[in-house]
């Protein structure tokens, strides 16, 4: 379970400073990606991100990211420069919603979204039969692999090799209480996302007046009531408990069954360090799990301020190259 190999900056002492640095300050590594639109079964499309210049048949990494992020964030583009120069190919798609462009449908993404994850992994493999696929997310990202692993167990497409998952909101429902609880910085995080949200809901509502309350989103202050009102009434489930409860990453780990590294700090700020799944971890041999002492959300800084480093990024390439080296399944 030891994550010994981080050292957290001392210059970003305590959870916030380094979460925050991450998302908006840290040098953003500019990958040339190429944009493509592939279009979905049921009418809608989504933006994937290629990284060019990996040799033929080099294997490849799909990246999901978190909450109203996108294929720009910088974690992103991190992970995605460090594995082309690891010579992976990368995928790295937007969700529903999260390219710069709303999507089709009435319907968005969530936590627990893995229909549309299946759908990049199935056509990534299609392109080439032989090549290895490798799987990354970040946050809730990360939460839908865990999910897709867990379901599909030793059904898992037999491309896929490995997977990292950084930083996973595993009990959401103790997410959302730590999200809504009083202080600045729960306000500070929960009104970053829930502004985005809000405006992607109302845009919604505006073509679609009966399916969502927009004078409740306009007031809805909570993730629980965002979830109630939004995330549950368009994708079926009974109330925001019952999607917390159905999509939590945690109860799906014990069903893996291909190699996946989970990443976590003990003092995230937004993933309280008592739903991080120790035991259902520890019982299966197909998981690892590594808990830094320190390191915030989606963070993990270390390095000086004139060189700073991401060790995350730099620990989930390591573990993708030894798992296809040592050919496990």
């Amino acid at each position: 379970m030891s994550g010994a190999g981080y050292r957290a900056a001392p210059w970003l002492p305590g959870p916030h400073l380094g979460t925050v640095y991450a998302s908006v300050a840290r040098p953003w590594p500019r990958p040339p990606f190429r944009r493509e639109r592939w279009e979905l079964p049921d009418g809608d499309f989504l933006d994937v991100d290629r990284l060019p210049g990996a040799s033929r048949g080099a294997p490849v990494l799909v990246i999901s990211h978190g909450l109203e992020g996108s294929s720009g964030a910088s974690y992103v583009r991190g992970l995605a420069a460090a594995a082309g120069r690891a010579g992976l190919g990368v995928a790295a798609w937007n969700f529903r919603g999260c390219s710069g462009e709303p999507n089709r449908l009435l319907r968005q993404y969530h936590s627990g979204e893995t229909g549309d994850l299946e759908a990049v992994v199935g056509r990534v493999a299609a392109e080439d039969p032989s090549r290895p696929v490798l799987l990354a997310g970040f946050s809730l990202g990360g939460n839908q692999i865990v999910k897709w692993m867990g379901e599909r167990g030793d059904e898992l497409p037999t491309a896929v090799r490995a997977a990292v998952a950084i930083s996973v909101p595993f009990d959401l429902a103790a997410c959302a209480t730590a999200l809504d609880g009083p202080g600045f910085w729960p306000f500070v995080y929960r009104e970053r996302f829930l502004r985005r949200l809000r405006r992607k809901a109302l845009a919604k509502a505006a073509d679609h007046p009966s399916a969502i309350d927009a004078a409740a989103v306009r007031r809805s202050r909570s993730f629980a009531g965002y979830d109630g009102l939004v995330t549950a009434r368009l994708h079926g489930f009974a109330n925001a408990e019952d999607y917390w409860n159905r999509c939590s990453a945690a109860r799906f780990v014990a069903g893996v069954r291909r190699d996946l590294l989970l990443l976590s700090a003990d003092d995230d700020p937004l993933v309280p360090a008592r739903s991080i799944p120790v035991e259902q971890a520890r019982e299966n041999p197909k998981v690892t799990l590594e808990v830094t002492r320190g390191g915030g959300h989606v963070a993990f800084v270390a390095g000086t301020p004139f060189r700073p480093a991401f060790w995350a990024e730099e620990r989930a390439i390591a573990f993708l190259l030894d798992r296809l080296g040592s050919g496990r399944r």
